[in-house]
Order: C-alpha cells, then structure tokens, then sequence
C-alpha cells in the first residue's frame, strides 16, 4: 500500500513538473492583462463619444466663399469668429454674415448674432436678431425697378445649395415704405428676390418711393 501511495504522488509531481511552463505562462498573461487594464485610460461609452463635441480649431475674422459654375462668387460667408468641430465637420459663427450673389441682380445680405453651417456646408442656421437685406434696383431692359427689402426675424435658415432663405418664426417685411407683419414666417427666393409670406399677415402697402439705399 505504500509503495503505490509513493507512485501515485511521483505521477501527480512529475505531471506538475509538465503543466508547470502552462501554468507559468497563464499566470503572466493573467498579470499583463490586469496592469494594462489598470494603466489604461477608461473607455468611452459610445454615448459618451457621441457627445464629444469639442473645435479642433478657431479662426479670426473667418472668411468662407463658394464658386458657381461660371467661376463667379456665389456665396460668401463671414465671421467675428469661426469655431470649427472635427466630430461632424459642423461649424459655428459668432456674428455671421452671408453675402449671395444671384446671377444678374444685386448680392442679398443675410446676418444675424449667431449661425451654425452644417458639416456639408449647405444649411446655415442664423439665431438672434437675424435680417435678409436686398438693396434697392433700379430698372433694367429686363427687371422692372425694386425697392429696397428688409426681413427681420429671431432665425432664419438658408438652404444655400437651394438659394431659399426660410423661417417658421414671425417676421417683419419691409419693402419700399410698406411694412408687413407676417405670424408663421415665410420663404424667400434669392433668384427671383422675392418673399412669400406664411400665416396670419397684416401691414401696410404704400406706394413705391425711391429712397437712398442702405
């Protein structure tokens, strides 16, 4: 009995000499695995990551402008401040200002205290004191003469790829010397330079005086 006790326990040692290299290499996977899982910086969530909207840089003075098919201006945007994010490509404007250029008319001014263009760069959102200004015309062979334009709003949204400047917020319209009060906002078409108002309308429509532009 003893000496198969004695067998026995030279069979376990010499099969724990055998396993002894798997055990060994185990363990030290074990211990790498914690102490890179302990130094490494906690991972975000992806939640997290999708909230991470930080600029990756900020520009002075920005200037952005787009050619048209005949290598004209047409659109220019400006800042006091142009803060760009790298997670969408999206941009913010302190104090924007929109210059469009239809072919043929006068550039239509848009600016407002705040603006966001989209990551595609083909929707500017304008906040706060937002206003389309068209200057006054004078008749051509082909347009009759206009008068001065002014839109005010507290936004406006410019689908610049469209040349349609839009709002769902009440508006006041300017044109000339009349006024009009428009309470569901409207639609302007910078190609035709015109506006459509939506909703309930009042004001005043007066006859057209030429007056000095802005």
């Amino acid at each position: 009995m003893e000496l198969n006790t004695q067998k026995i326990k030279l069979s376990i040692w010499r099969t724990s000499l055998r396993l002894m290299p798997l055990i060994l290499m185990g363990t030290l996977t074990l211990v790498t695995f914690w102490l890179v899982k302990k130094n490494a910086p906690a991972e975000k969530s992806a939640i997290e990551r999708v909230r991470l909207h930080e600029p990756d840089y900020t520009i002075s003075n920005g200037a952005l402008s787009a050619l048209n098919e005949s290598g004209g201006t047409k659109y220019r945007v400006l800042g006091k401040k142009v803060i760009h994010y790298d997670d969408d490509a999206s941009i913010d404007i302190e104090t924007p200002r929109i210059r469009l250029f239809p072919p043929e008319k006068s550039p239509v001014t848009v600016k407002a205290d705040k603006g966001h263009l989209d990551g595609d760069l083909t929707i500017l959102d304008l906040i706060d004191n937002a206003e389309i200004f068209r200057p006054q015309q004078a008749a051509t062979a082909s347009e009759p003469a206009r008068p001065r334009m002014l839109a005010r709003s507290s936004y406006f949204k410019v689908l610049i790829n469209d040349d349609v400047i839009e709002t769902d917020k009440p508006i006041t319209l300017e044109q000339g010397v009349s006024v009009m009060h428009s309470t569901d906002g409207g639609v302007f078409n910078n190609i035709e330079q015109s506006m459509v108002l939506s909703g309930q309308v009042k004001g005043r429509i007066e006859r057209i005086q030429t007056g000095a532009q802005r």
